[in-house]
């Protein structure tokens, strides 16, 4: 189970994460998520925590939700998945828009 960890202390460490995550069950990985591709490194802000079955995922986030890590109180939930077909989610995000064709469509007919 994948967990999304958020508002998280700039100084929060790989370790210090890991600790927290361990009392619930095995963690698989710990990514704290940082600017490198913008070459400034600096953390996010937000990790994610791979946890090895979904039952100890399920009680770290009852478990950690609302506590405070590093001085900040930390949100825990369950990261959604990726959308399979990228391209199809955001065609229905632009046929909803009020800048759709049909509008410009009524604009044309009544000139």
């Amino acid at each position: 189970m994948i967990i999304y960890v958020g508002n998280l202390s700039l100084d929060t460490t790989d370790f210090q994460l890991r600790q927290e995550f361990m009392i619930y069950g095995q963690v698989a990985s710990v990514s704290i998520m940082n600017d490198k591709y913008i070459g400034s490194g600096q953390p996010r802000g937000y990790a994610y925590v791979t946890m090895a079955s979904k039952s100890e995922g399920g009680a770290a986030i009852i478990g950690l939700k609302g506590t405070t890590v590093g001085g900040q109180v930390i949100d825990v939930v369950e990261a959604l998945p990726l959308s399979g077909n990228r391209a199809v989610s955001f065609a229905h995000v632009r046929a909803d828009n009020r800048f759709s064709g049909k509008r410009r469509e009524r604009e044309r007919q009544s000139i």
